[in-house]
């Protein structure tokens, strides 16, 4: 047994009554994904679609984020983009927890991919970086691994607070060839198993990064959705570092439930770039997925919790103005 898959099967300690909540959860989540896909898709979806709509779930951020991203939209616009996004929601709680029971060949048939054979043939025999969004229900991505069965997906995770959810977010994502490895354990794991590989195949560095980082002192600013955002760099600093291409990965919803994956590539490994080119080049090509389905990204998260000195400074001058 090689050392991915002692990580793999390691066991967190929990405590007694940890492991009984981890193993309640499994238990519903095994259950609920048993169910037929009928009642999970046109009952459980749209009781989840009313109960986030009669709860407000982030009903303010919401609004804030999609308001100050799209000022061109009428606010009948805004209404509607925002109950595609609660129903995309739902869409995501119900595609999560389905899979508990998704068999590999089933994870197959989820997920088609727009012109595999060159995708296939540009990827063989190399590893790669795959750069992703909270768009559509992320969590199938992975499914690269299952799809092209000569390579494995490490699927890079943000830790939850709580290790129950952690732990049973991490059995939700294990299937034959993806391995989820924390943010933390990330470069240290591809840099340990780079030279001969995960059982001797190829390794594709899964990694979603829209996400709020920490602000640094040397964080780079990027145009996004009508705001300065900044982005984790780690995918860049990957790729320049041991000559990795990287693709950008989307999912699109065909039907509730089946996505089609597609691929771009901004990076093909070798080019001389500039200074945050490629995540400048990854922020372009998310902005443009978003424009297109806009309901399909997380508009819940608090993306614009940091302000640049260039809004700063504007905060700082309408207040003397006040």
């Amino acid at each position: 047994m090689n050392k991915p898959e002692v990580e793999r099967q390691k066991s967190p300690n929990l405590g007694f009554w940890g492991r009984i909540g981890l193993e309640s959860l499994w238990i519903f989540c095994k259950f609920f994904s048993i169910l037929p896909y009928w009642f999970r898709y046109y009952v459980v979806e749209p009781a989840v679609f009313g109960a986030l709509r009669l709860l407000r779930y982030r009903y303010r951020v919401v609004t804030e984020n999609l308001r100050n991203s799209f000022p061109e939209k009428s606010p009948e616009e805004l209404r509607a983009i925002r109950r595609g996004f609660y129903r995309t929601l739902a869409e995501i709680f119900v595609d999560t927890f389905s899979l508990a029971g998704l068999t590999d060949e089933k994870c197959r048939q989820v997920v088609v991919v727009k012109d595999l054979e060159k995708q296939m043939a540009a990827v063989e025999e190399r590893d790669w970086i795959a750069l992703t969004a909270h768009l559509g229900c992320w969590e199938y991505c992975s499914f690269w691994g299952l799809i092209f069965p000569s390579q494995v997906v490490v699927a890079v995770y943000h830790p939850l607070r709580s290790r129950v959810f952690d732990e049973l977010y991490k059995r939700l994502r294990r299937h034959t060839n993806i391995y989820p490895v924390s943010m933390h354990e990330s470069l240290r794991f591809y840099l340990r198993n780079r030279e001969k590989g995960i059982d001797g195949k190829n390794i594709v560095m899964g990694l979603i990064a829209d996400q709020n980082p920490p602000r640094r002192p040397d964080s780079h600013w990027f145009r996004f959705l009508n705001r300065d955002t900044i982005f984790f760099d780690g995918g860049e600093k990957l790729a320049l570092r041991c000559g990795l291409p990287v693709y950008c990965c989307w999912l699109r919803r065909v039907k509730p439930g089946y996505y089609e994956m597609d691929f771009d590539r901004i990076y093909d490994g070798e080019e001389e770039v500039a200074p945050h080119e490629i995540t400048e080049r990854y922020v372009r090509r998310l902005e443009q997925k978003i424009r297109e389905y806009p309901d399909l990204w997380m508009w819940s998260h608090k993306r614009w919790k940091h302000k640049s000195p260039a809004d700063l400074a504007r905060m700082e001058c309408e207040r003397k103005q006040k």
